[in-house]
């Protein structure tokens, strides 16, 4: 505990620099929308991999890219008040490896649960309504519009809505904070009561499966990728204090 509060004031390296790379690239997304009308989200956005603009690069940059203000702010503010203290207990390299972990895990979880609703749609639609959300589809998107059939503009919104944001990273963090330091308090903010940080983690596990389930797509929030970002972790941790176990035996 005492090592916890001396850390407080410190930002370790790669979550410093995590922050800084986060920013530069929503200013870069800011200022080539403003002066070139490029949208740099529907390039480095992470794509259902039948999408003709889908780059497998794009399952770590679209980490890096963010929605809104508050969608970066309130992901760099977890990550600096969770993150940095994880760095300082595991180290910069772990650290890192962890994030980009949790990261790729939550974009191929999201990824895994838009096969499953893509494909019975795919069976119910001829291919030439399938070529066409291809082709057609990212286009029509940029009008604010979509196919009247449900079924085609539904496939049209899984195809070509790229995936942005450091949040299935994040819930990764959020997970790992809550296993090193299970019995901290932490204020919430909506409703302002402290809470242990184990039954914070429960919390929001529980909610984003049940908003994931539940379908609740009007939010606009990949709920399945923040699980998976915890799923990762989970996957991660275990992973590696098994093999720091074998190699001290």
């Amino acid at each position: 505990m005492n090592n916890f509060r001396s850390g407080f004031g410190n930002i370790p390296p790669v979550v410093k620099n995590l922050l800084i790379i986060n920013v530069l690239f929503f200013l870069a997304t800011l200022v080539l929308q403003a002066r070139n009308n490029f949208d740099l989200n529907g390039y480095l956005g992470l794509y259902y991999p039948a999408s003709e603009n889908f780059k497998p690069v794009q399952f770590v940059t679209y980490m890096f890219l963010h929605g809104s203000f508050f969608h970066l702010f309130f992901n760099m503010f977890a990550l600096y008040m969770f993150g940095r203290m994880i760095e300082m207990v595991w180290g910069p390299k772990r650290f890192f490896i962890y994030y980009f972990v949790t990261g790729i895990g939550a974009a191929i979880t999201q990824l895994a649960i838009a096969y499953f609703q893509a494909a019975p749609i795919e069976a119910q639609l001829p291919a030439e309504a399938i070529n066409a959300v291809i082709k057609e589809g990212p286009a029509i998107l940029d009008t604010q519009r979509n196919w009247s059939d449900p079924l085609i503009g539904k496939l049209n919104l899984i195809y070509n809505i790229p995936m942005v944001g450091a949040s299935g990273a994040i819930f990764g963090i959020l997970l790992a904070f809550g296993m090193l330091f299970p019995n901290v308090e932490l204020m919430l903010l909506f409703p302002p009561i402290p809470i242990k940080a184990k039954y914070m983690v429960i919390f929001y596990g529980l909610a984003e499966f049940y908003f994931g389930v539940a379908n609740r797509s009007g939010d606009n929030v990949a709920h399945f990728a923040h699980l998976g970002g915890m799923l990762f972790g989970i996957i991660f941790i275990f992973v590696w204090n098994k093999h720091k176990f074998n190699r001290l035996n």
